[in-house]
């Protein structure tokens, strides 16, 4: 009888420290909870006792956690709509407030990381969100810290993973990053034309101090195209040959006209051309011909005094009295007649006077 009273007193306080025995690890802590108050002493890790059926203790995790932030879509300042994505490290620094200040600190910190993310997105440009990271992820982990301390968490930090444009964005952002790189491209180019250019300013400065150097560049150039085997070679036209490819100097005559006879001639010729031109401008019937000259005077201009015709016959004129009368017709049987030659504009009173 002792001795199954002392077996069952065994089974019990092996049962008892069964179920009062705890183990905290060394990453947790342990608040106990007695008859729903909680105590003023955490426990530490390694083992502890509590009191079966009475106490109840609820273990924290200290270390940092690492808790992923989904997606959020939002404009930005500029009026760019994309997707973010972030990562939120955070650790537990005060278990009791951890518990009882909030229900489930994890899904509160995930809670603040989207909205203050959405915030963010709808604060900055766009080119922030792509370049300058460092800066939004600041403000991020200030944004969800502030009102994590209060749940006994701290963050340690907050990193952006991702951003997603639109595709009509991306190929924007294709041609302006292919914008930029062809402008530095051109800048470079630019500069070596230019530095270029002074090596050739100064190269030519040296060949034409030293006429030499010039034929020997020529010499070298020949010899250079020579071995290529090209079968055409070009070669420098020398400048002296076009000295006796010049025109003719001012003050020679052309070959039209020989000396003054040959621009009076010209002139002549150009002044009856002119009075030609106009002769055949008027009308037969307004028009009278000059007795002396023979030439055309329309009847409104003027005579000059020196070309006004005297009154009477003209000094050593023949009258048409005196002219002999022509042979008949059967007097000049056998002659032939002249015919004057077509075109003759020669008056009939000249012709018989000459």
């Amino acid at each position: 009888m002792v001795v199954e009273v002392v077996v069952g007193l065994v089974i019990a306080c092996a049962l008892y420290a069964m179920a009062a025995a705890r183990v905290v690890r060394q990453y947790e802590r342990g608040l106990v909870f007695r008859l729903g108050r909680l105590q003023s002493g955490i426990k530490e890790p390694g083992f502890t006792m509590i009191v079966p059926g009475v106490d109840r203790m609820q273990k924290v995790n200290m270390q940092i956690i690492t808790l992923p932030v989904p997606a959020q879509e939002g404009i930005t300042r500029d009026n760019v709509t994309v997707r973010v994505d972030a990562v939120v490290y955070f650790k537990v620094v005060q278990p009791a407030d951890a518990i009882i200040r909030v229900e489930d600190y994890r899904f509160a910190v995930s809670q603040m990381a989207q909205t203050s993310l959405r915030s963010i997105i709808g604060k900055s440009e766009l080119d922030d969100l792509l370049s300058d990271r460092e800066k939004l992820n600041q403000g991020l982990e200030l944004m969800i810290d502030s009102p994590a301390v209060e749940w006994g968490v701290t963050v340690d930090r907050v990193e952006i993973k991702d951003v997603s444009l639109p595709e009509t964005m991306k190929r924007s952002m294709a041609r302006q990053a292919e914008a930029q790189r062809d402008r530095r491209a051109r800048v470079i180019n630019a500069d070596a034309e230019l530095e270029a250019s002074k090596k050739l300013a100064q190269a030519a400065e040296q060949m034409s101090e030293t006429p030499a150097a010039l034929q020997l560049r020529l010499l070298q150039t020949v010899a250079s195209v020579a071995t290529e085997k090209n079968s055409t070679l070009v070669l420098p036209f020398p400048v002296e040959l076009l000295r006796f490819l010049e025109g003719p100097r001012e003050g020679t005559v052309p070959n039209g006209g020989k000396g003054k006879k040959g621009a009076k001639a010209g002139k002549n010729g150009k002044a009856g051309k002119v009075k030609g031109e106009q002769k055949k401008s008027l009308p037969e019937a307004a028009t009278s011909e000059d007795p002396v000259t023979g030439v055309a005077i329309p009847p409104d201009a003027p005579l000059p005094p020196e070309a006004a015709v005297p009154e009477g016959p003209a000094p050593g004129a023949i009258s048409p009295d005196d002219v002999p009368e022509e042979p008949t017709e059967a007097a000049g049987e056998g002659m032939p007649e002249a015919s004057a030659p077509e075109g003759d504009s020669i008056p009939e009173s000249r012709r018989r006077r000459k």
